[in-house]
């Protein structure tokens, strides 16, 4: 029995397999914070501007 779990082990095909997974499962985590952080921003930005748009005065020609 001691042999197999030392056989187990050291088996070390598939660590980077696991390594890239956790590397894009971050990358891609990180990346819809971003997105979210940046969502938020563009909506907050949108509403003032259609704020400034609406108090702008026009005049007319008659």
């Amino acid at each position: 029995m001691k042999r197999i779990a030392n056989a187990f082990w050291s088996e070390d095909e598939g660590n980077v397999t696991i390594d890239w997974v956790v590397l894009m499962a971050g990358i891609v985590s990180l990346g819809f914070a971003v997105a979210a952080t940046v969502a938020t921003g563009a909506k907050d930005v949108t509403a003032d501007m259609v704020e400034q748009i609406d108090d702008i005065e026009v005049a007319s020609g008659a």
